[in-house]
């Protein structure tokens, strides 16, 4: 499929004012903003008022544009100087609200929805809890209903913008064991009962709030409950595709930002009289990075074309994930490597990404899990032309 739709005028204009939006806002102050370990909440009202949070929203949510248009500005601001860590924090819109707008329900969209993507409210969505990670289905945290409220027990970890957060769309268990029993309900975090237990410290993605988050007899009102009870599990698995495409598009962004970024270094970087750029093998491994770069960003944008024409492509989405996972791997090693000693200073923008890309191959789906989804599709196929 052609991925032309990346290019047109009104992409490449949304492309510009995202340039100019951080560059101007975000490159400043990002180092300010890794040190302080959260971005301030005034960034997701200057990013809302020029229409970056409603991106990929639909219209009667009171969004607008695709898929990829959002997409777009998440890898232009990394290519303008953000990074993957920013990106994940200024977007947490992204993971927190789209199962509310795809239940329809009005109060919901109209309380958490409509205020988020305005800048003026930040969600987190809660699904991992100490004592599971990728299995969902398995989830501790308990929501008993009395009356005309969910009564909320249990702990939630790794919960980005967690700290910050106003709203929580969080998995609980309504009903009795495995996927069936999972409901989702949006708490308040200034319910009583609830805390956040700890400010997790990370390997990267400084600059974004990561917590531990706690409900002791949390009274959650009944019409908080997004669609019906028990339908929390295939709730988080058809969102799963999206968040896996926005981090392949990540990685795709971070690897081409760090080529960018290590070829201006090697034309710069003078040795023994000349500069790196000049020397083979230094340009051999510039060569190869650009090849992964560019191999990773055409498959990411073909997979991206197919689902968001409403192909199926649940297998391709993990194969994208992975390919561009691993490109970046490649990528930020190498431009830590020919930066040489910079490359290992806080103040080099490489290492930055270095940091930050390492939990592309966890988040929304472990590399592992990816392959799992390939191999299940590899295996049936096989034994289907036996």
């Amino acid at each position: 499929m052609s991925t032309q739709q990346w290019t047109t005028p009104e992409r490449i204009a949304l492309r510009e004012m995202v340039d100019a939006f951080t560059r101007k806002e975000i490159v400043p102050n990002i180092a300010g903003w890794e040190r302080d370990g959260a971005l301030p909440k005034e960034l997701h009202r200057k990013a809302a008022e020029l229409g970056l949070l409603e991106l990929g929203v639909a219209e009667a949510a009171g969004g607008m544009g695709d898929y990829i248009d959002f997409f777009i500005a998440n890898e232009q601001i990394i290519l303008s100087g953000g990074s993957s860590g920013l990106c994940s924090a200024l977007m947490t819109h992204s993971i927190a609200t789209p199962h509310i707008v795809a239940s329809g329900d009005t109060h919901l969209i109209d309380k958490y929805v409509r205020p988020t993507i305005a800048g003026e409210m930040i969600g987190s969505l809660g699904v991992t809890e100490p004592g599971t990670g990728s299995d969902v289905g398995a989830i501790a945290t308990r929501a008993v209903r009395t009356g005309d409220h969910y009564v909320v027990n249990g702990a939630k970890t790794f919960i980005t913008s967690g700290t910050r957060a106003d709203f929580v769309t969080t998995a609980v268990r309504t009903g009795g064991p495995g996927h069936r029993g999972v409901s989702l309900l949006v708490i308040d975090t200034d319910s009583p009962g609830f805390s956040v237990t700890s400010k997790l410290d990370k390997m990267g993605w400084l600059c974004s709030d990561t917590a531990e988050l706690s409900f002791d007899d949390v009274a959650v009102p009944a019409e908080n409950l997004v669609g019906p009870e028990g339908t929390g599990f295939l709730q988080l698995m058809r969102r799963f595709e999206s968040e896996r495409l926005l981090m392949a598009v990540q990685a795709v962004a971070t690897a081409q930002r760090c080529l960018d970024l290590t070829v201006d270094w090697a034309h710069n970087r003078v040795t023994f009289g000349e500069p790196l750029a000049a020397r083979q093998v230094i340009r051999h491994r510039l060569a190869e990075m650009g090849r992964q770069v560019c191999a990773a960003r055409a498959y990411v944008r073909d997979v991206v074309s197919r689902w968001a024409a409403g192909d199926d492509v649940n297998t391709e989405v993990a194969m994208a994930k992975n390919t561009a996972v691993y490109a970046c791997d490649f990528v930020t090693n190498e431009a830590v490597q020919i930066h040489g000693g910079m490359g290992f200073m806080r103040e080099s923008e490489v290492e930055r990404h270095y940091r930050d890309e390492r939990v592309l191959g966890i988040g929304g789906g472990t590399n592992e899990m990816m392959n799992e989804i390939i191999a299940k599709d590899v295996v049936d196929r096989a034994k289907g032309a036996i």
